[in-house]
């Protein structure tokens, strides 16, 4: 029997979580070493797995199978494609710089008296998360993947109420009814798309007589998978919706600036760089690969809410005060790109949407981050709390300056890449569409720059005048992403050659080729 390299990735941060949480309560600086080394672990395992993945073979790989509840036909069944294994890859890459950025996040917490230990509680959730999402990705049974799916939210609802940002405007009993209304909005948010994607895992179960998605691919290509139009509508928006949620996509997006403002940076940086790629990650596996004819039917609305995420998140970014709460609305309009490109429906545009998962990820981390080490530091997430912090802290200044071009897509650095083949394959299939989404691109020049200008220039702020710069532990989390950002910027190749046959398939599934371009015969 081979070795379960996957369940074994995915089986180490969950271990990892048991043993820092085992730690003993005095022993705070052992137990976030035995979370990064875990972490580390992971991404060596996650290496591993890229390595063996092959582009041009099967699109499911290194797959697994057992038993799990027979008499319902759920399967303990995993496989990465090409998509999966890039966002496995992000979730191993970012997980230790998380959980280097919150190396005191929970310090403040600890008290000689009590028995709680929050320390060993903060890093064994963030590999707990770690491991459900690492599966979700894997997860080639439909149920198998909707009980992840749900059962991460638990941890992060402890993530954002219980170790939420302590840099709050008022009184600390006024900063945690804060933070508990968001973990709750979160929760409730994500719980009841969660139950409406239940009904429609159901439903697929008694039309399909299966929740293998291999299993369920075969009986379509073989003609025995017969199911009406209606059904697979009303199907596909219980899956939409619930991904729409978690994603997240305009009119359901609200839960998200509450839910990063509130939290820690680390824990932003969870929620959007990492777990939120799960729903748009799904959109791609379960809505196109399940219901193909429903996701061409509902195509022209999801674009013009994709255009709609695009363009409001931007404006609302623009007029933001508070750092963290620009960056969230920020995500928002990328989600946006992200959306478009899978409904645009063209290779351009679901290769650049799955490459935008992975450097949204990088950036917004890199950008997070920095921003939480400035916000530490002052100890306000107002905009209007800082200036001039270039003259005092300039290494600190430069790296959430190349954080906040990487988010605006400069060209050179990672995003771009992304955010360009989106546009194209969507300007390809509906122009209008991709010349609106274009308004996103110059509202984030505005955003990020004005951000950047009243907090970094100008005359400095008497409370930011004996702020101290980057340290080597801040240096160590800034550093190796703002390099991959230029790496990845100048040479997507590594990530395109697996994500560009595992976007085939997807366009195989929903039977879509690329626009043919017009070419005017010469006279």
């Amino acid at each position: 029997m081979s070795f379960p390299l996957l369940t074994a990735t995915a089986a180490l941060p969950a271990i990892g979580a048991i043993a820092t949480a085992a730690v003993p309560a005095a022993q705070r600086t052992v137990a976030k070493w035995v979370a990064l080394l875990f972490s580390l672990s992971t991404l060596v395992l996650a290496g591993i797995v890229f390595a063996r993945f092959e582009p041009g073979g099967d699109r499911y790989q290194l797959t697994e199978s057992r038993a799990w509840i027979a008499d319902f036909g759920v399967r303990y069944e995993l496989g990465v494609d090409g998509i999966g294994v890039a966002l496995l890859g992000l979730t191993a890459l970012l997980i230790p710089f998380v959980i280097a950025a919150g190396w005191h996040d929970a310090d403040a917490l600890e008290t000689k008296s009590s028995r709680w230990r929050p320390t060993q509680g903060f890093f064994a959730l963030i590999l707990m998360v770690e491991a459900m999402v690492i599966l979700s990705f894997l997860a080639t049974d439909v149920f198998l993947f909707y009980i992840l799916f749900e059962a991460m939210l638990i941890p992060m609802y402890f993530l954002i109420g219980g170790f939420g940002d302590r840099a709050h405007a008022g009184s600390d009993e006024n900063a945690a009814k804060q933070r508990s209304y968001a973990a709750v909005k979160f929760l409730l948010y994500n719980l009841a798309g969660g139950l409406i994607m239940l009904a429609a895992v159901i439903g697929l179960y008694v039309v399909a007589g299966s929740f293998s998605l291999t299993e369920i691919a075969a009986a379509r290509a073989n003609g025995d998978l017969a199911m009406a139009t209606s059904t697979e509508r009303w199907l596909f928006l219980g899956f939409f919706l619930a991904f729409a949620i978690k994603a997240p996509l305009w009119p359901l997006h609200t839960w998200l600036p509450n839910a990063m403002g509130e939290a820690t940076a680390p824990v932003a940086v969870l929620i959007t760089a990492i777990v939120d790629k799960v729903g748009t990650f799904a959109m791609l596996r379960f809505c196109l690969g399940l219901f193909p004819e429903a996701s061409k039917w509902a195509t022209p609305v999801v674009i013009a809410l994709a255009l709609v995420s695009i363009v409001y998140g931007a404006l609302l970014a623009v007029g933001q005060r508070d750092i963290k709460r620009l960056i969230a609305y920020a995500s928002i309009s990328h989600f946006g790109f992200i959306i478009l490109g899978i409904f645009a429906m063209t290779s351009q545009g679901q290769s650049g949407a799955t490459l935008y998962m992975v450097n949204h990820g990088i950036s917004t981390a890199a950008l997070l981050l920095v921003a939480g080490f400035l916000i530490t530091r002052r100890g306000s997430r107002l905009i209007a709390d800082y200036g001039g912090v270039q003259k005092v802290a300039p290494v600190l200044a430069g790296t959430f300056l190349i954080g906040g071009l990487a988010t605006l897509s400069l060209p050179g650095l990672a995003p771009f890449v992304s955010e360009f083949l989106v546009l194209v394959g969507t300007f390809s299939a509906y122009p209008v569409a991709g010349i609106i989404a274009t308004t996103g691109i110059v509202l984030a020049a505005l955003y990020v720059l004005v951000l950047y200008q009243r907090t970094m220039t100008g005359p400095v702020n008497e409370s930011v005048r004996t702020m101290p710069d980057l340290k080597a532990r801040e240096l160590a989390v800034a550093v190796p992403l703002i390099a991959l950002l230029l790496f990845l910027g100048v040479f997507p190749k590594p990530l395109t050659e697996v994500v560009n046959p595992a976007v085939q398939h997807t366009m195989s599934d929903v039977q879509k080729k690329d626009p043919q371009p017009e070419v005017e015969a010469a006279k």
